[in-house]
């Protein structure tokens, strides 16, 4: 009878009230979570009396086309923990300053009578204060102070540099911009407006798949989630899609409704398997090898014997298979040498451009042609060729290119092909034209031949071919595979057979999701290739439900023609400091002095490249302009324009030839030539949305020491083998950073470093923009609250340090000064055409040209007495300079004057001028959409009818439709918005079709960013030819006693050596990270370390046991999770653990406090990555460089005998 009690005495229920006020609220506001998941979902906050009480899903996402399921539900149980970190214990609330320097400082400026710069001055030349204050970094030690304090701290530590060491000593971090787009600009707006240095994340996270650039001339480009569905076959390697693609992971589960067949490949039984009709458990590391032997059936099944119609139209049109290739001889035959040139032939020689085209054979008439679409035809002067039409580029006569020579000549060069898992070279015959060139006759072969030998089909030609599929000693049959990955042969054969039938009857719906299970692999690029060969041999590039889709980071910062622009201040300013990262940490941690010779590792024929240090490579890339490399020289820049006025130099010219004559003497020296001498130190360091000095910082105990001047647990000694170009000093530098300011919503590793703590907004907290790789829509951020206690958006933050440092400019820096910034040619430039053959200048092989045999020098202005009124407005520039990206560009002044006269956008007026302005974040938001072709329709299709002139192909109608299209940050705020097809990106989305790369190049014949204009197989650059690796192959993982983790470790004797995985965390790292509570508790209190039930038993540990992960480069001390799940000879620490949780004191290393999972990583580069200056293989901003891979490492597992916190 409890219900009558209920209705007669009411007050018996009071005790609901609590749940029922705990979920009441007063009103829903629209935001997303800045964070690096590729979710980019949409969500409702909930607020009851100015406080967020909860988040729920948003539920309006727009429909595509009717046959796709809809994106809803759209978010994770991360997502929907994040506003606990708002009122968390966790939460910086006020500025904080490391107490020894705050001591410091104040002492210094009493001394010299209360003046900032001359305190800051004074304690930087004390060598003894600098250190003490260094050396408690990641102790604690944090006070509150006020924000004017901070303000004026960074503000004379920033003029400081500029005036000593030079702009270009101040540097900044902050990850993956699509996720909070304006939060990054803020930062970087900043310190391209100072003179500083923005430095890569793609690459440094090891997320930037360098077989994307290789093949395709692009970033990455990866179809929406939603065109999973439109798959028939999908093969998931390196992506645990419903632990790190949560949102999203419906539609793979879905399109096994829709008949699609899903294969994983996994060397443990990781979540994603229960999903999938197959699980391959290959070995860690040898998925390539499984790939290689699936394109040898598929080229020797369906290309070779049954000739599969689609394939090879698709072959012939699409890649570069045609394109023929000149033999070199060698001892005992030839080797696969260069592209031939257009202008090498008798009959083009005079051909504009000639060193960028190329050449095929007329099936019909044996003639040699020059395919339109090359890189040649892109930069040429008459515009129109840029296409992929089957037309010769003089003339414009139709041809059918020939495939094969096989057939056509009976003349067989044996030609060498290296395989280096079985360390062999072999020599198979391949069938060969002689061609008349004007330097005589040379032997040639198309890509596709040299193609079909490489993966030992010998379609009856003779030389060391493999007999049979069960031919293990020979690559790349299926019973060579075997011995790297442990799968069947069967398997491999039944899989093949599988995905080529199925390509065959659906017309290219077969495609591979791929994460960073496989790309943070030192061979990651190899693995990637292996996998892109049997996509494109089947016709399944570029078509709905195809693809090779690489889904590690929220890469896709969808409106960046307009949005580039805003956040690196090129509507100010010329010229931008962007520094690819790993080679920055590599040098400025030194860790090239533990690194050795790579060619001990990384499995490479034996020549004068592959002969010399990493560190020497990247001096010679960084001088003939491949790649960046920040602080420039051993001169200050600003110091040396003046200097250069003060010789004579009477205009930029004048200064540029001033600079240019001092480098040729070589009395001025580039930085990355001594990266250790004390006036080549970067100096002040800012870091805004990421976690810089944990998360991300491969060989974390190195920057430790080199950095930062503190406590470290790394045992490695210098190495024997030193570099010869790059000086060498006897000791390394402990401390170069003077100060390191961390911009944050919570005390994660990289604040309790810092010296200086801002407190920053969340996301729930500011009007912002998200876009991502898995759907095709804008969200808004927005301040449902406002900051709560003293935090401050970015935006706001670096406005407010402008405006300091531009106040204390007018007393310390005042008047304009010139600067000359030195950067890398650059891809979708014409310096992309500079250079044909490597030719090094510093070495007297070449004159140095800026552009072409070395790198651009620009001259910039700056005056940091405006620094603030120019991050506030939006400079002029926009209305003379065109805005774009990925080599489209428009023109937008009445867009920019729209802006200046329209009620609908503020303005600032200074000085009798009149500018939009952008003090605030919310109209910087509406800047970024009005001048973007995805969400301006009109500027859209004006690209498009730039890029008819270019192409000579009819494109003006795919953004017809949507020419009227305007969207603002109030339309996202309503509900989500798709933006426009444009030709900024590859996929055609018109009638709500789903996003899927490339289509825009196969449907409409657009090329390729490449050499050639197609997909390409062959990669002929002379670093590519010397590393072994100008056709798909595969390498080994290096071994351990090579790759150099374990040098000191062993001294002490044998131990078990375990390969140490370091995969994206275990439901959290995303929104809700390791540290909260929730975590906490489903985690054992830490981040345990997972072990085999095999190797634990070995080593005597138990499950929750306390171990030690250690070698050379540090420790990590956790909890073992002894499981089933993990293969032998494999340990697995998800990322991250915070080191300000649970880490108790190494007992290998002697009480010191143990570290994270980057405290036993060390920076490994691949130098074949420097290329530059020669097509797709030109520097982009997170897009062409050497990335910093983590999955090699070798460690040593210990039980603990006694836990001390």
């Amino acid at each position: 009878m409890g219900w009558i009690k209920d209705i007669v005495s009411p007050e018996t229920r009071k005790w609901e009230e609590f749940y029922r006020n705990r979920f009441q609220h007063d009103r829903i506001v629209r935001s997303t979570h800045g964070v690096n998941c590729t979710g980019g979902c949409s969500w409702q906050i909930h607020v009851k009396d100015g406080i967020v009480t909860w988040e729920t899903q948003q539920l309006d996402y727009p429909l595509l086309e009717n046959s796709l399921p809809p994106y809803e539900p759209r978010g994770c149980q991360r997502g929907i923990s994040y506003s606990w970190y708002l009122y968390s214990p966790l939460r910086i609330k006020y500025p904080l300053i490391r107490g020894a320097l705050l001591d410091a400082y104040r002492a210094k400026k009493r001394a010299v009578g209360g003046d900032p710069m001359a305190a800051w001055k004074a304690l930087q030349a004390d060598p003894d204060a600098r250190g003490n204050y260094q050396q408690a970094r990641g102790k604690g030690g944090f006070r509150r102070t006020t924000w004017d304090e901070v303000m004026e701290i960074m503000s004379v530590a920033n003029l400081h540099t500029a005036e000593v060491h030079g702009p270009d000593r101040v540097i900044g971090f902050s990850p993956i911009p699509a996720m909070s787009m304006l939060s990054y600009a803020a930062g970087a707006r900043f310190l391209q407006l100072f003179g500083g240095v923005n430095l890569s994340f793609y690459d440094w996270y090891c997320d930037l798949p360098p077989a994307f650039p290789e093949i395709w001339g692009e970033q990455t480009d990866v179809c929406e989630s939603a065109d999973w569905f439109n798959a028939k076959m999908i093969a998931d390697m390196g992506a645990c899609l419903n632990m790190t693609r949560t949102p999203d992971c419906h539609f793979f589960a879905e399109s096994r409704h829709n008949g699609t067949k899903t294969v994983v490949f996994s060397p443990d039984f990781s979540q994603v398997c229960k999903y999938a009709d197959q699980w391959v458990p290959l070995h860690a590391g040898s998925d390539g090898a499984f790939w290689m032997a699936t394109t040898h059936v598929i080229l020797k099944e369906f290309h070779h014997e049954k000739q599969t119609p689609f394939f090879l139209d698709y072959t012939k049109r699409y890649t570069d298979s045609p394109y023929l290739v000149k033999l070199e001889p060698d001892d005992q035959g030839y080797r696969p040498g260069r592209l031939l040139r257009a202008n090498e032939t008798v009959q083009y020689r005079d051909i504009s451009n000639g060193d960028w085209k190329f050449v095929n054979i007329d099936a019909a008439t044996g003639d040699l042609v020059v395919p339109k679409g090359s890189s040649g035809s892109r930069w040429d002067e008459t515009q129109g060729n840029w296409n992929m039409k089957l037309e010769n580029a003089e003339g414009d006569e139709a041809y059918d290119p020939v495939l094969t020579l096989l057939g056509r000549t009976d003349r067989i060069a044996q030609t060498a092909f290296t395989e280096f898992g079985l360390d062999q070279t072999v020599y198979r015959g391949v069938p060969v034209l002689e061609i008349e060139t004007a330097n005589g006759p040379v032997l040639v072969t198309t890509v596709y031949d040299l193609t079909m030998a490489q993966y030992g089909v010998s379609r009856g030609l003779p030389g060391a071919y493999p007999t049979d599929y069960t031919d293990k000693d020979d690559a790349y049959t299926p019973a060579w595979q075997e011995i790297f990955t442990g799968i069947s042969s069967d398997t491999v054969v039944q899989f093949a057979r599988e995905w080529a039938s199925t390509a065959e009857a659906t017309g290219g719906k077969c495609m591979i999701i791929v994460g960073a299970g496989i790309n943070h692999w030192y061979h990651g690029n190899l693995m990637y290739r292996a996998g892109a060969m049997a996509l494109m041999l089947t016709g399944c590039v570029g078509k709905n439900g195809g693809g090779l889709n690489h889904y590690v980071g929220q890469e896709k910062l969808a409106p960046a023609d307009s949005w580039n622009a805003i956040a690196f201040a090129r509507d100010h300013v010329p010229a931008a400091r962007l520094q690819q990262a790993p080679i920055w940490h590599y040098l400025n941690t030194c860790q090239y002095r533990y690194d050795g010779q790579y060619s001990r590792y990384n499995t490479v024929p034996v020549n004068d490249l592959t002969s010399q240090h990493t560190a020497d490579l990247i001096f010679k890339s960084v001088r003939m302009g491949w790649m960046p490399f920040f602080p420039q020289f051993d001169q200050n820049t600003l110091t040396l324009c003046r200097e250069a006025v003060e010789q004579g130099a009477t205009d930029d010219d004048g200064i540029r030839q001033y600079v240019l004559d001092k480098l040729k003497r070589k009395d001025l020296r580039y930085s990355v030539s001594d990266p250790d001498a004390p006036e080549n130190f970067p100096r002040v360091w800012y870091i805004w949305r990421g976690n810089a000095i944990l998360a991300s910082m491969k060989g974390h105990e190195y920057a430790l020491k080199h950095y930062l001047g503190t406590h470290s647990n790394a045992i490695a000694v210098d190495s024997d083998e030193r570099t010869k170009e790059v000086k060498w000093h006897d000791l390394a530098p402990v401390g170069k950073l003077d100060l390191v300011v961390d911009l944050n919503f919570r005390m994660d590793s990289s604040a309790l470093y810092s010296d200086i703590v801002l407190p920053a907004a969340s996301w729930y907290e500011k009007a912002d923009i998200n876009t991502t790789d898995l759907h095709s829509f804008i969200h808004p951020f927005s301040a449902a609250i406002p900051p709560v206690w003293e935090s401050k958006t970015d935006w706001n933050i670096f406005r407010d340090l402008a405006r300091a440092t531009a106040d204390a400019a007018v007393k310390y820096m005042p008047g304009p000064h010139k600067d000359v910034v030195a950067s890398a040619i650059a891809h979708d430039s014409a310096g992309e055409i500079s250079q044909p053959a490597m030719a090094d200048w510093y070495q007297g092989e070449c004159e140095p040209v800026p552009g072409k045999t070395t790198h651009n020098l620009t001259v910039v202005e700056r005056d940091y007495t405006r620094l603030h009124e120019r991050y506030v407005t939006l400079g002029d520039r926009i209305r003379t300079t065109d805005l774009g990206a990925h080599g489209n560009s428009y023109q937008c002044a009445d867009a920019y004057d729209e802006m200046i006269t329209s009620n609908h956008f503020p303005v600032e007026r200074r000085n009798g001028s009149v500018l939009p302005s952008i003090r605030e974040d919310e109209w910087a938001v509406n800047a970024v959409l009005h001048l973007s072709t995805l969400t301006n329709g009109e500027l859209n299709v004006r690209a498009y009818e730039n890029a008819e002139k270019r192409t000579g192909l009819e494109l003006v109608d795919l953004g017809a439709g949507s020419a009227d299209v305007r969207i603002r940050y109030a339309d996202l705020q309503a509900q989500p918005r798709r933006y426009n097809t444009s030709p900024l990106w590859s996929g055609l989305m018109n009638e709500g079709r789903a996003y899927s790369a490339y289509t825009y190049n196969v449907e409409k014949l657009v090329p390729w960013r490449t050499l050639t204009g197609r997909q390409h197989f062959y990669l002929d650059h002379e670093m590519y030819l010397a590393f072994g690796e100008h056709l798909p192959t595969y390498k080994p993982s290096p071994k351990p006693e090579a790759y150099g983790d374990l040098k000191t470790t062993l001294e002490r004797g044998e131990a078990r050596v375990l390969n140490c995985l370091t995969p994206h965390g275990k439901w959290h790292i995303h929104s809700t990270y390791m540290e909260n509570h929730r975590m906490l508790t489903l985690s054992r209190g830490c981040e345990p370390v997972w072990m085999s039930e095999v190797d634990a038993a070995e080593l005597g540990i138990q499950d929750n046991d306390w171990v030690e992960v250690h070698n050379d480069h540090g420790v990590y001390a956790s909890r073992a999770c002894v499981s089933a799940r993990i293969p032998k000879g494999v340990c697995i620490v998800y990322h991250v653990p915070e080191r300000t949780v649970g880490i108790p004191k190494s007992q290998v290393r002697h009480g010191k406090r143990a570290g994270g999972h980057n405290s036993f990583t060390r920076i490994h580069l691949k130098p074949n990555l420097l290329a530059g200056g020669y097509g797709q293989f030109s520097f982009g901003f997170n897009y062409w460089g050497p990335v910093a891979p983590n999955r090699d490492t070798h460690v040593v597992v210990k039980r603990m005998d006694r836990v001390v916190f």
